[in-house]
């Protein structure tokens, strides 16, 4: 059986048709394309999580080795990634070797890694410090867990990343190599997108 050109090309269109309109539909249903920073979670870094509400960081204090109570808010000006963490967590001691890189990196004016302990006593974390040759770390203190507590962290380690005005940029909910190239990608893209400048 012949069939003729147009029948053939009225074929062709409505096949196209269906066929665009499919991709539509189902483009569609895997909803937009990540913006802002987690469009550069990728990699190392695909966990990362954005909150559609972006809450303020948290007002509560924790303290340095010389017992002096501090807050987020010293920071201000700067994009901060709050990491966390205590020495009898397994996967935070693993990362830690690479937050103290990535402070090395990209500490400044601009950005800062401020690791916060939950160990008992702050003496725990200076020793682990200075045993493992952590020098570029600052070393702060809060052991009633109010800190991730207020962030709504479901374990440890738990990292933030805020931005230059305070504001919540992103998350990772567990221990991460932050000395990747995915991982420096992220934090040079929270700089630009969270400075001050």
């Amino acid at each position: 059986m012949q069939v003729s050109p147009l029948k053939a090309g009225i074929i062709t269109c409505t096949v196209l048709l269906f066929a665009a309109i499919a991709y539509v539909l189902f483009s569609g249903m895997q909803g937009p394309a990540p913006s802002g920073l987690a469009s550069y979670a990728r990699g190392e870094m695909a966990l990362f999580e954005t909150l559609e509400d972006a809450p303020p960081r948290p007002p509560y204090g924790f303290i340095d080795p010389d017992g002096v109570e501090r807050t987020l808010a010293d920071y201000e000006g700067r994009v901060i990634l709050v990491n966390y963490w205590a020495t009898w967590c397994a996967p935070c001691i693993v990362e830690m070797p690479a937050l103290d890189e990535l402070q090395v990196l990209y500490g400044g004016d601009d950005f800062a890694v401020v690791t916060i302990s939950a160990d008992r006593r702050i003496e725990d974390a200076q020793r682990f410090f200075e045993e493992n040759d952590l020098p570029n770390l600052p070393i702060y203190h809060d052991n009633s867990f109010a800190g991730p507590t207020a962030v709504g962290a479901r374990g440890l380690p738990m990292s933030i990343i805020y931005s230059a005005r305070g504001v919540e940029m992103g998350r990772m909910p567990r221990e991460a190599d932050w000395h990747s190239e995915d991982a420096h990608a992220l934090i040079e893209a929270a700089i630009r997108i969270g400075g001050a400048g």
